[in-house]
């Protein structure tokens, strides 16, 4: 089924529009080698990225500390392969007994991507391969600098750190991205976060999203932002974090 559903990307979905459209695969999870070889063959075919579940012991497969994805994310490493974390890739928030679960699981979903970044760095796979490319889908960036500021203080005051040669910090900034739909109340924190590391999403067609009024979301959220910072979050990031080649002339807002 997962080869069947990349040759179907690839044939139906994405070669008919290689200009506009990113080839993101899935991979075989019960078996890292056989994952690790699908990533290689779509790779090798155009891929520039692969969906993995968030945090995969909640569904079921070992951890990211246990060893098991080490096949998987070398590939990634090796051939380029940007890792995509969709916020509830492994399951939702776990709602308490007659909750609302679609609005309580919606309103957290900050917090499940702060988890599954704070996991995916501290596995050590972003230290040990500094090419390694993980973007945090749909999660917002509201928690990302204090996430920052977190590392720093577990590493300069509480003495928390594991003697990494790179600052913790640094390493999430060095290999992680993250996605906005909006987010005005903390767009403030871009420069703590890096401009470089925030790329603007619309999540068309569900109801978080954008669409069809993105323009004037843009222009009302964003409008006081300087130009090229707005060009390097709304275009030029994902350009280079995917390889994708950006069009001769931008149309403007």
């Amino acid at each position: 089924t997962t080869q069947a559903w990349n040759d179907w990307l690839y044939e139906e979905w994405w070669q008919p529009a290689t200009d506009r459209i990113i080839p993101l695969g899935l991979t075989f999870l019960a078996d890292p080698e056989k994952g690790a070889a699908a990533i290689r063959r779509n790779a090798a075919r155009g891929f520039v990225a692969v969906t993995l579940p968030e945090r995969p012991q909640n569904i079921g497969f070992p951890s990211l500390f246990s060893g098991y994805w080490d096949p998987i994310v070398q590939a990634c490493a090796e051939t380029e392969t940007v890792i995509a974390l969709h916020v509830g890739s492994s399951g939702g928030y776990p709602s308490p007994a007659d909750a609302p679960a679609l609005q309580l699981g919606a309103t957290m979903f900050g917090q499940l991507s702060l988890a599954a970044c704070a996991e995916w760095l501290w596995s050590g796979y972003p230290l040990k391969y500094q090419n390694l490319k993980i973007t945090m889908s749909e999660g917002g960036i509201g928690w990302v600098a204090m996430l920052l500021d977190r590392l720093d203080n577990i590493v300069d005051r509480s003495g928390y750190g594991l003697g990494w040669e790179t600052r913790p910090a640094d390493v999430l900034k060095r290999n992680f991205w993250f996605c906005t739909i909006d987010d005005p109340s903390t767009i403030m924190t871009r420069h703590r976060i890096g401009v470089e590391n925030i790329m603007f999403e619309t999540d068309y067609p569900h109801g978080d999203g954008t669409w069809p009024d993105t323009q004037q979301v843009v222009a009302d959220t964003y409008g006081d932002i300087p130009s090229d910072e707005l060009r390097s979050i709304l275009c030029e990031n994902a350009a280079r974090v995917f390889r994708h080649p950006l069009p001769n002339e931008v149309l403007p807002l």
